[in-house]
């Protein structure tokens, strides 16, 4: 722009404003109050895009989260470009913490005609302050090469989950999606409920009844590979027609759930390079494994915008113990736990499942949904939703 042009308008906002004119200034700014708290917990997470690859081995581009925590900021642009994990870095929180959440949207390399906002939503979550919320009409979003510290007073333990909530529908389709659960205050207090001692609960229940040894956050999530592809391709999204047709556990269909490591970084299947800088993009198992006798806590929960889906464990008993990050407890008190075979989950709903495997016999068990056209990667069967709870 012209300098003269340029002065010229300052100083026409300057006499419209009545006052001083303050530039708007965009930038990696990472707030985390250390020395006045040392107690507090931060993270720093990007918001980009980046590439998964199902088990099948089809290439997916998505938008996501990527965990910058060990990044200086002035290198958090570049280090969280092509980043982006499918699910989102997991946030494991205790009751009482103070979290300090810095988000950084670092632009969509892929697509750079796009300048999206992005936010955080803890969804579930009761927020102090609406500006914390992630909610863009009542809240804030985070513009590219900006950045947005959010502060939560973590007063309530349960099984929560975020997202983008940022032109949802899109946003989240395409994968801005991650597990989020809060510990009890009561953890660490040991408990006998029956036979067993606990000191690890899911709620402050007063006697244990939630008491678990073993936990795994599982969440349900699926994809349209036609809408992902046509992203990509930047053609007109196909809101109207979006049908699922991969269908995963943590970023994963079966047997990649219940590899224990990372994927391999996504590669470029014609020319074999990657293109996620090297970096996995699909870091989360779904695997779960215990040992005969132990109580496992299953954190389930889905953020699919397009589908519900009841899960089972066949051969083990479940029982519900929570539902919405809420014990399952009458006003008065009364125990409303009940015992079940599956459960069924919509989109932003999350259940505590308690699995006691006591009287159980060694073995390997499936974790599977009972909506048998999810139990495939694309046109490939025998995969999807579903992995394995070993018990040795």
């Amino acid at each position: 722009m012209n300098r003269n042009l340029r002065k010229g308008l300052g100083l026409l906002a300057l006499l419209a404003s009545g006052g001083m004119v303050v530039p708007a200034v965009a930038g990696v700014l990472v707030q985390c109050p250390k020395e006045e708290k040392p107690d507090a917990k931060c993270m720093h997470l990007a918001a980009g895009d980046g590439f998964v690859t199902m088990a099948d081995g089809k290439l997916q581009y998505i938008f996501g989260y990527a965990n910058l925590n060990d990044v200086p900021a002035d290198l958090a642009m570049q280090a969280g470009e092509l980043a982006a994990e499918w699910p989102a870095p997991t946030i494991e929180l205790d009751e009482g913490d103070e979290l300090y959440l810095t988000l950084t949207n670092v632009g969509m390399i892929m697509r750079p005609d796009l300048f999206d906002p992005h936010s955080v939503h803890f969804h579930g979550f009761p927020n102090a302050a609406p500006v914390f919320d992630g909610e863009p009409e009542s809240a804030v979003g985070v513009n590219m090469g900006s950045s947005l510290t959010y502060y939560y007073n973590i007063v309530e333990p349960g099984t929560y989950m975020y997202h983008c909530h940022v032109e949802a529908a899109e946003h989240m389709q395409m994968g801005m999606l991650g597990n989020l659960y809060v510990h009890p205050r009561q953890n660490g207090t040991a408990k006998t409920y029956g036979d067993k001692t606990y000191t690890k609960f899911a709620y402050n229940d007063g006697d244990g009844s939630t008491g678990y040894d073993v936990e795994a956050a599982i969440q349900l999530g699926s994809f349209d590979s036609v809408f992902h592809d046509e992203h990509i391709a930047v053609q007109p999204l196909p809101f109207a027609n979006m049908k699922d047709d991969y269908a995963m556990m943590n970023g994963r269909g079966y047997p990649d759930t219940v590899n224990a490591n990372p994927l391999p970084s996504p590669v470029d299947p014609d020319t074999g390079e990657s293109v996620n800088n090297g970096a996995p993009s699909q870091k989360l198992s779904a695997l779960v494994s215990a040992t005969v006798g132990e109580t496992i806590l299953l954190r389930l929960s889905n953020l699919s915008v397009t589908n519900f889906y009841t899960v089972t464990a066949l051969g083990l008993p479940m029982k519900v113990v929570g539902v919405g990050a809420r014990i399952l407890r009458g006003p008065d008190g009364k125990g409303l736990y009940y015992d079940t075979a599956s459960v069924t989950l919509g989109g932003g709903e999350a259940v505590d499942v308690l699995v006691d495997t006591r009287g159980i016999d060694p073995g390997t068990y499936f974790l599977y949904t009972t909506n048998l056209n999810y139990l495939s990667n694309g046109a490939e069967d025998f995969g999807g939703m579903m992995t394995e709870i070993r018990i040795n």
